[in-house]
């Protein structure tokens, strides 16, 4: 899931892990192909490390003994040497970066651009039900943010930012526009009334219909997959330009917007997964401080006014240790 607030956090969460450990010494073969990876996945991804790495470096304080790295082309080669066992206190560095990067400003940035461009926006936990001039509805998803572009050819609505349902009004009598909703550099053309939309990250997203049907589509000249997909009630599809529109076959559309309902329901979901989602719906931050634990599977309903007591029955029921710090909750 993915969306650009949440998003922007979970970055510097990661650039603040790999500089700590860039910084605690060589990196492993296998840890040098993730962070090539890592920093190619997205072109935000050098940057927030370059910050990282500078936020470290001001606190002072780091083990001078260690072979310390500073200076990375965008495809690093970085001396191997045997892979460590990651430290307590390297754990407790990457907190405190994501802290000091917190409160510069790095993380709040981009969220109050969000709400420049945006004519909606729902906070962290809020769900919030927008009646639009043309009798459509959106119920707008926890960190979610749309702007209207109603005009003369068609009524248009762009997802910034998380998830919003559409219950769209008929082109009937004088209204002729169609209803569209872009997103991730995609469009969903409504040929029914009623789906949604999630934008996973900045050039990806999925649709799903719950009544009647819509169309999915991508630029031809940008797509390698199918360019284009009409949707019928419980079908959902994800779209990219590297991928184009392609179907979802075993998703399910229902349990997919329970926050409607005001409930999260996880049928045997990654952990990383089940956390990507919290930080969605309650205030302060959960980091997974051991990547291992995040492919650990779970399941359960989890109701949006009750997080916190759903996360300690979570670590709880998992035997894995949490520690509470300044906003952020830490797992390990």
């Amino acid at each position: 899931m993915n969306s650009q607030g949440p998003q922007q956090h979970s970055i510097t969460e990661a650039a603040a892990e790999w500089a700590v450990r860039l910084h605690a010494g060589a990196l492993s073969e296998q840890e040098q192909a993730e962070l090539r990876q890592w920093i190619a996945r997205d072109s935000r991804h050098e940057a927030a490390l370059r910050f990282a790495e500078q936020t470290w470096a001001a606190l002072g304080e780091v083990h001078k003994d260690e072979a310390v790295y500073r200076q990375r082309p965008p495809a690093p080669a970085i001396p191997l040497r045997r892979a460590k066992r990651r430290r307590p206190w390297q754990r407790a560095a990457a907190v405190a970066l994501v802290l000091v990067a917190a409160g510069i400003g790095w993380v709040r940035g981009p969220d109050a651009l969000l709400r420049l461009q945006a004519d909606y926006v729902t906070h962290k936990g809020e769900v919030r039900t927008v009646h639009l001039a043309d009798g459509s509805v959106v119920e707008l998803d926890s960190d979610s943010a749309i702007r209207l572009e109603y005009d003369g050819v068609q009524r248009g609505v762009s997802l910034l930012q998380g998830a919003a349902i559409f219950q769209v009004a008929p082109m009937a009598g004088e209204e002729t526009r169609p209803f569209v909703v872009h997103s991730a550099g995609g469009q969903t053309r409504a040929l029914g009334t009623r789906f949604v939309v999630e934008r996973e990250r900045e050039s990806q997203a999925w649709v799903g219909v719950l009544q009647h049907s819509v169309e999915v589509s991508v630029p031809a000249s940008l797509r390698n997959g199918p360019a284009e997909q009409v949707l019928q009630p419980g079908q959902a599809a994800r779209y990219s330009p590297q991928d184009g529109v392609v179907s979802l076959d075993q998703f399910d559309v229902d349990r997919a917007t329970s926050w409607r309902r005001g409930v999260l329901i996880f049928d045997r979901q990654p952990l990383a997964k089940v956390i990507e989602q919290l930080n969605r719906y309650r205030p302060g931050r959960v980091v997974l401080a051991n990547a291992d634990l995040g492919e650990r599977e779970v399941s359960g309903v989890f109701r949006l006014d009750m997080l916190d007591s759903a996360l300690a029955t979570l670590t709880q029921e998992l035997q894995v240790q949490r520690l509470e710090l300044a906003g952020l909750s830490l797992i390990y």
